[in-house]
């Protein structure tokens, strides 16, 4: 099988998102692009963008929000592009380019930006022979240190950014994010089961902020052995 032939995934309300066995997405960029929908009117950019799901998703729930991907990879790009195209999305403008090195255009432009990073350190792991799977769930193509910096250059004084990331991590992220002027003010854990530890940490944090951060419930994604009102409520949107 061709991993590169893209195909249509529905994302609800007449939405699509074409994407390929190497740029799929996952549960981690649905609940991503819940927790940090943008108010209205916001400017909104996606970093780490890869085939786009977290702007379409915004996009789809408001086709006239302006909202701008940046994606390293240029497969991922094109099929976040293809897919803006499809769904009539004419504010979502996918960007081609590295985060490190966005044009100073950019910088302080943005109320909102969100990322779901890759979650692996260079080193940790196995790595993936294949060289775009790796980039896109390992280090190699940007750090979670260029991340934090990168938000923190791109938004506008007390804007937000919104991200996933392994529980693990927390203490490294929040680290990073003080050393980027980024106060964590919210955070979410998600456990598929009420005996089963935590699987994501989704964090908010804002620029140049006091100190203050809020812990919100935990969201369970399974309870008593099926899906949880709260889990049902997310993919709600996805059912015909």
């Amino acid at each position: 099988m061709d991993r590169s032939e893209p195909r249509a995934e529905p994302l609800g309300g007449g939405a699509i998102a074409y994407v390929t066995q190497t740029h799929g997405f996952g549960a981690d960029a649905v609940l991503l692009a819940h927790f940090a929908a943008p108010k209205p009117g916001a400017r909104s950019a996606d970093l780490c963008s890869g085939c786009g799901i977290v702007p379409l998703l915004w996009c789809r729930d408001d086709p006239v929000r302006a909202v701008d991907a940046v994606e390293l990879l240029p497969e991922a790009a094109e099929l976040a592009r293809r897919s803006a195209e499809a769904n009539g999305f004419a504010n979502l403008r996918v960007f081609g380019q590295d985060l490190r090195t966005l044009p100073a255009a950019f910088a302080g432009q943005y109320d909102l930006v969100a990322c779901n990073p890759p979650y692996r350190p260079v080193g940790a792991g196995r790595e993936s022979a294949d060289t775009a799977r790796e980039t896109a769930r390992g280090e190699a193509g940007c750090t979670l240190e260029d991340v934090a910096r990168a938000a923190a250059r791109l938004l506008a004084g007390k804007g937000r950014f919104c991200l996933c990331q392994r529980p693990a991590r927390l203490a490294e992220l929040f680290g990073l994010l003080a050393a980027a002027r980024l106060e964590p003010k919210r955070l979410r854990l998600v456990q598929q089961r009420e005996d089963a530890a935590p699987w994501l940490a989704l964090v908010e944090a804002r620029k140049d902020a006091r100190p203050g951060l809020h812990v919100e419930p935990v969201l369970l994604c399974e309870q008593g052995g099926v899906a949880s009102a709260a889990w049902r409520e997310l993919y709600k949107p996805f059912c015909p």
